[in-house]
Formats: C-alpha cells, sequence, structure tokens
C-alpha cells in the first residue's frame, strides 16, 4: 500500500471543506443558472459579503484540486504496488464500487455528486496514468490545447448567455423559484424526481468538464511522479513560483468575479457583455487560484497541517456526510431550514459542520485506521 502524506491529506482536508460553502446552494437553489438565488432589496452587508466570498474564493477553486489529487491518487497506488496486473484489477474494482456510490448518492441524496464523473473517467485514467513521462507529457498537451478550445466556446456561451431575451431571463427567474419550493418545502418523492432530473443535467454536463477533470487527472499524476507532492520541501522554489503566478493570474479576476456575481444576485435582469466576459474568464480564473491555494499548503510548516490532515484522511466519508447532513438540515423531507435560512444562515450552517467533522475526523482516526466509507471501499476492493 502507498504511503500516505500528511500534506496531501491536509490538502485533501482544505479541498473538502472549500467545496462545502460551494455545495451548499444547490441543496437550495436546484440546478440554476442564479446558484445564490436572488436578492431581497435592502439586502444586509453580512448577505452580500457572503455571495462575494463564495463566488470570489471559493467557486470553481475547490473541485480542480479534488480532480488534481484523483489523479496523484492514483499515481502513489501504482507506485506502491508490487504487481501491476493485480494493482489494475483492484483499480477496475475501486472503480466500479466509486460508480456505484456515486450513482445512489446522486439519486438519492444530492444532484450534484462528483463520484459518479470521477469514476466513469478513472477507467480512462487506468490506461493513462501508467505511461512513461514522455507520454503523459504529449497528453498534457493535446488537453491543454483540446481545453483552450472549450474555453473560446465556453466564452462565447457566456456572453451569449448574458445577451438573453428578457423573457428568457424572467423564465429562468420562475424556474429558480419553482425548484426551490420543491427542495426547501416539497415531499421525498416531489423532491426525489427533481433530484432525478436535475442529477441527470448535470452528469450531462460531463462532455464539456471531461476534457478539463483528465487535464487535472494527469497534473496529478505528473507531479506525483516528478516529487512535486511527495517531496515537497525539496521542491519549494517551484512551489513558491507556482503560488505567485497563481495569485497573480488568478486573485484580480476572481475579485471580478466575486462583484459581478452579487451584481447579478442583486438585479438578475441586468446582466451585460461584461458580465458574461466576467463569467467566461472566471471559468479559467478558478484553477489558477486553485493552484495557489495548493502551492499555499505545500509550502506550509508541517504542524499547521496537522490538523486537517484526519479530514483528508476520511474525504470520502466526509463529503457524503456533508450531503446526507445538508439534505436532511434544509429540504423539506427534512427540517426544512432551506426555506428560512438567509444567505448567512446557510453559510454559518457551513461552519459548524467544518468544527463538527474536525472533531469527529480526530476522534474517529484515534480508533480507526480509515474512515467508515474508506473502509468499505477497501473491504470490497480486497475481498472482490
Amino acid at each position: 500500500m502507498a504511503q500516505r502524506s500528511p500534506r496531501i491529506d491536509a490538502l485533501r482536508g482544505l479541498a473538502v471543506f472549500g467545496i462545502l460553502f460551494v455545495n451548499v446552494w444547490s441543496h437550495v437553489n436546484g440546478f440554476s443558472h442564479f446558484r445564490f438565488g436572488v436578492m431581497e432589496q435592502a439586502m444586509p452587508v453580512g448577505e452580500q459579503l457572503v455571495i462575494f466570498l463564495t463566488a470570489a474564493f471559493a467557486e470553481s477553486k475547490f473541485y480542480p484540486i479534488f480532480a488534481f489529487l484523483f489523479g496523484a491518487g492514483f499515481a502513489l497506488q501504482a507506485r506502491g504496488a508490487a504487481d501491476p496486473v493485480h494493482a489494475e484489477a483492484v483499480q477496475k474494482r475501486r472503480m466500479v464500487w466509486l460508480l456505484a456510490c456515486g450513482i445512489v448518492h446522486g439519486t438519492v441524496v444530492w444532484f450534484g455528486d462528483i463520484l459518479t464523473s470521477y469514476a466513469l473517467l478513472g477507467f480512462w485514467l487506468m490506461g493513462t496514468a501508467g505511461l512513461r513521462l514522455g507520454g503523459l507529457l504529449r497528453g498534457l498537451r493535446f488537453l491543454f490545447l483540446l481545453n483552450c478550445g472549450i474555453a473560446v466556446l465556453w466564452m462565447s456561451g457566456a456572453i451569449a448567455m448574458s445577451s438573453m431575451d428578457l423573457e428568457d431571463l424572467i423564465a429562468e427567474l420562475f424556474e429558480l423559484h419553482r425548484t426551490q419550493a420543491v427542495y426547501t418545502m416539497g415531499g421525498w418523492s416531489d423532491i426525489a424526481a427533481q433530484r432525478l432530473v436535475d442529477y441527470v443535467v448535470a452528469l450531462a454536463s460531463l462532455v464539456i468538464y471531461a476534457p478539463r477533470l483528465m487535464l487535472l487527472f494527469l497534473l496529478g499524476v505528473f507531479a506525483v511522479r516528478l516529487g512535486w507532492l511527495t517531496q515537497a520541501e525539496r521542491h519549494r522554489g517551484l512551489w513558491r513560483k507556482v503560488l505567485l503566478a497563481g495569485l497573480v493570474a488568478g486573485l484580480p479576476l476572481n475579485l471580478w468575479w466575486g462583484v459581478v456575481t452579487l451584481q447579478t444576485a442583486a438585479d438578475p435582469l441586468s446582466q451585460s457583455l461584461v458580465s458574461g466576459i466576467a463569467a467566461g474568464l472566471a471559468d479559467l480564473a478558478g484553477p489558477c487560484l486553485a493552484a495557489a491555494y495548493v502551492a499555499a499548503v505545500m509550502l506550509a510548516r508541517p504542524g499547521l497541517l496537522a490538523w486537517l490532515a484526519p479530514v483528508g484522511r476520511m474525504a470520502l466519508t466526509n463529503y457524503l456526510l456533508q450531503s446526507v447532513v445538508l439534505s436532511l438540515l434544509l429540504q423539506g423531507f427534512g427540517l426544512g431550514l432551506g426555506a428560512s435560512l438567509s444567505r448567512a444562515g446557510l453559510a454559518g450552517v457551513c461552519c459548524a459542520l467544518i468544527l463538527v467533522q474536525l472533531g469527529l475526523s480526530h476522534w474517529w482516526l484515534r480508533r480507526h485506521q480509515q474512515g467508515p466509507m474508506e473502509a468499505l471501499w477497501r473491504r470490497y476492493t480486497a475481498s472482490a
């Protein structure tokens, strides 16, 4: 078995908590273009600050880290395997288990599941992660160029969305209110039907996002093969450059995106060409700031990261637990708090859940080697 890296575990724990602040909105608003909803008049400053900070510092920043670490995990597993044939069989079983887990998660708990997509692309990664460095570099170059082409199309789509007819925008707002009512006040059957529709739509978007995830997967493999992740102390110069480049390229654009997102929430009918351009650039700037987050963790002192590492060691358990807790708290079949909580209240729920998961992760791993879902995953892989 590959030896665990506390630094990588801490990075994974950071991603688990960061993505929570992004996912919470869809538990209330569903799969909507207006993901933060529409602000009421005279919205308190605290409410506005929550939207701005989430858009500027969380949205599109943490799924790249997850994808990067998914590829890194493949490389670490392969490096720790004595028998490559057996290792490949184990990886196939791991992906089958992850796929089944993702389907159940997406259809029964929360439609925004990422496990299904990772498992499907994981079968592709199995045949790619073992390539020599030259092959990896050719794959990275191809995927980079492919993503550049997709980015141009994405920018065009974002600009087109900004010039939608007034009737179309109003129709989107009505759909937002309908899905909000279903998720926060509907019964189990109504929510289940809407969840299934949103899960299929979210999964269909994999056609657009797959090349980006594949690029991030290979970057993770590459980072392990060159020791950037596993021997971070030897590559501090590299990580300082990544931190600087990520902040310079990502911070201004993401701050701008935070402002544009706040304006859109305040007046959704006033979208313009500028907001469309901001949306397209934010999709590129998010991974840049994500790279800075990775670099910051790689440069941090180990003692500062020790409190996050247990969360990352049981990342799958914590990710699924977040979905279950948010669904029970916010949606209509549970407490239905999503219908009454403010945006600051939703952020408060996230902060409270983070504190609970920090304590629970430390407590559990003092008594067990793995999280409960990780143990089930390993048991299936070993017994199949």
